[in-house]
C-alpha cells in the first residue's frame, strides 16, 4: 500500500528537501504541498491524504492551528508536527490538537520515514528529547474523567500498557493475549474514550493519573 503524504512548511528548501526523502521511497509518495496553514486546510478539504507533515511556526496559520482543523474532519489524516524548536508547549498544544507525531526538524531522513509509517500504522511519534519533560508536566493531578467507567478492567490494562510505550505485541506477551485480541481491545477503549488514536489515548492516561513518569 502507498502511503499518501502532505508537505506543509513555509521554507521552500525544506518541502524540497522532505520531498526528496519520501520520494525515493517505493512505498511514500508526495501528493500534495502547502506553504502555510491556510493554505494546507484549503488544499487538504480537496485532496485526501494518509499523512501530513506539519511545521509548527507559519505565518498567517500555524501548524498547531491547522493541525486541530484537518483532524476535525471525518476520516482525517494522522498528522506528524515537525519544529526546529524543542519546546514542550508545541508538543503538547500540537498533539492536544490531534497530532500523531511531533519531530525535531533534525531528524535523520529514517527517523521520518519511519515517523510516516508508525502513525500510518497507527502508532505515536513523539521526540526522545521532549517525551519525558512533556509527560512530566501532563502528569498532573486532577479530577478522574468518568469516561474511565466505561472501560472493562482489561481494557485498562491494556490503557496502563499503552501508556507506558508498549507495541500491540509486547501488551499481549505482557497480559497473556493474543496480539489480536489486544487490537480489539484498543478499539474498543479508543472509541470508550472518545480519542482518535495511540497518543491521545497516551495523553488521557497521564491526565488522568492511571500511570506517571518513571
Amino acid at each position: 500500500m502507498t502511503i499518501s503524504v502532505a508537505l506543509v512548511d513555509d521554507q521552500e528548501l525544506v518541502r524540497v528537501g522532505l520531498a526528496m526523502v519520501v520520494d525515493a521511497t517505493d512505498d511514500i509518495r508526495i501528493v500534495v504541498q502547502a506553504a502555510d496553514g491556510v493554505e494546507a486546510v484549503a488544499k487538504l478539504a480537496e485532496t485526501r491524504v494518509d499523512v501530513v507533515l506539519m511545521d509548527v511556526q507559519m505565518p498567517r496559520m500555524d501548524g498547531v492551528e491547522a493541525t486541530g482543523l484537518v483532524t476535525a474532519r471525518e476520516n482525517a489524516p494522522k498528522v506528524i508536527l515537525l519544529t526546529t524548536f524543542d519546546l514542550d508547549e508545541y508538543a503538547i498544544a500540537g498533539l492536544r490538537a490531534g497530532a500523531s507525531g511531533f519531530l525535531l526538524k533534525d531528524a535523520s531522513a529514517d527517523e521520518v520515514l519511519h515517523a510516516i509509517r508508525a502513525v500510518h500504522a497507527g502508532d505515536a511519534v513523539i521526540a526522545h528529547s521532549t517525551t519525558r519533560r512533556m509527560l512530566d508536566q501532563l502528569a498532573v493531578a486532577r479530577d478522574t474523567s468518568p469516561l474511565l467507567n466505561r472501560l472493562t478492567a482489561r481494557e485498562r490494562d491494556v490503557l496502563l500498557e499503552i501508556a507506558q510505550g508498549h507495541s500491540n505485541a509486547e501488551t499481549a506477551q505482557r497480559l497473556f493475549l493474543s496480539e489480536a485480541t489486544v487490537k480489539t481491545h484498543v478499539g474498543h477503549l479508543l472509541a470508550k474514550l472518545g480519542v482518535r488514536d495511540r497518543v491521545q489515548a497516551v495523553i488521557f492516561a497521564y491526565e488522568n493519573g492511571l500511570v506517571r513518569p518513571g
